[in-house]
């Protein structure tokens, strides 16, 4: 199990999800909720594509020395979002054509903007 998360960590994190809103507004989805929170978990981004609702998780490394910022999405951390996304649908009065499983990957770069992927429909 890992420890507490450091400060520079955190601050990573939330830099990555700014960054990934940006981008999701910038591609034309409209954000609904960000860090959703219940007993079981957290959403980081819940988002409108048209009629379509998009549970995003974001994913921000500071270097590829252990892969992609995608690659930290293993099957286990989709099933959680699936069950979270249930809920998350459950608890609120919202009606979708379809729902889908993104994620945002965000590479900062030493200059300049960070390297954004928004990878649809990935689970």
């Amino acid at each position: 199990m890992l420890g507490p998360m450091t400060t520079a960590t955190l601050a990573v994190g939330a830099y990555g999800e700014r960054r990934a809103v940006a981008h999701l507004v910038e591609a034309g989805l409209r954000i609904v909720e960000r860090n959703w929170r219940c007993a079981d978990g957290e959403i980081d981004i819940i988002a409108r594509d048209g009629d379509d609702i998009v549970f995003c998780e974001v994913k921000t490394r500071r270097s590829l020395e252990f892969g992609p910022p995608a690659s930290a999405v293993v099957s286990a951390k989709a099933r959680r979002l699936r069950r979270l996304a249930v809920r998350w649908l459950q608890e609120h009065d919202e009606h979708a054509r379809d729902v889908r499983f993104d994620v945002v990957s965000v590479l900062p770069q030493r200059r300049g903007a960070a390297r954004v992927e928004h990878l649809r429909g990935v689970f």
